[in-house]
């Protein structure tokens, strides 16, 4: 059935006249604002017809219909349905790398930053191409002005002291563990 083969004029006439039937009988209970409204909504098939889109809106809805026969029938379309899917997986597994990598390069530096090393020379050693014990190690020394807390050492038989690193720069580290709860 084509589009000239239906005559439009009486089937938008039909149905604007239902609409506005409609509308007389329940607007009356509703009021004048839900008449007028109603009215618009009523007016609308004959506005379609006299503007010619009926006509576009009957390509539009043959177009579709004939994309989605051919597109529902071709293994090559959808081949391309999967090209599709592994595209998206792709971009989805690599940018969550991106992201991932970028938080822990985030949370080093605001590690080194905690152990008592400036942005500043953070940035020099990195450029220079140190490597991450380095400010580790500087940091074991007090700060300038600043006296260093007095640490309990436990006594030798304990269990604490068999756990207790020897070294300054393991306690650190070990320090640096225990507050972020690793």
């Amino acid at each position: 059935m084509g589009y000239s083969s239906i005559f439009w004029l009486p089937v938008c006439a039909v149905l604007s006249g239902i609409g506005l039937g409609l509308t007389f009988y329940y607007g009356r209970r509703r009021g004048m604002r839900a008449m007028l409204r109603g009215a618009a909504w009523s007016l609308i098939p004959i506005a379609v017809y006299l503007t010619g889109s009926i006509e576009l809106f009957w390509k539009i809805g043959d177009a579709i219909g004939k994309y989605a026969s051919a597109f529902v029938f071709s293994p090559v379309k959808w081949a391309g349905i999967g090209v599709a899917g592994l595209i998206a997986v792709l971009f989805f597994a690599t940018s969550g790398r991106e992201r991932r990598k970028a938080a822990r390069q985030a949370a080093k530096q605001k590690a080194e930053r905690k152990a008592g090393e400036s942005p500043a020379s953070s940035a020099a050693l990195a450029s220079s191409g140190a490597t991450a014990s380095l400010p580790m190690a500087t940091s074991a020394a007090p700060a300038a002005g600043k006296p260093e807390p007095a640490r309990n050492t436990p006594a030798k038989g304990s269990r604490k002291a068999a756990r207790t690193p020897v070294d300054d720069d393991m306690k650190d580290i070990e320090e640096i563990l225990r507050k972020r709860g690793i």
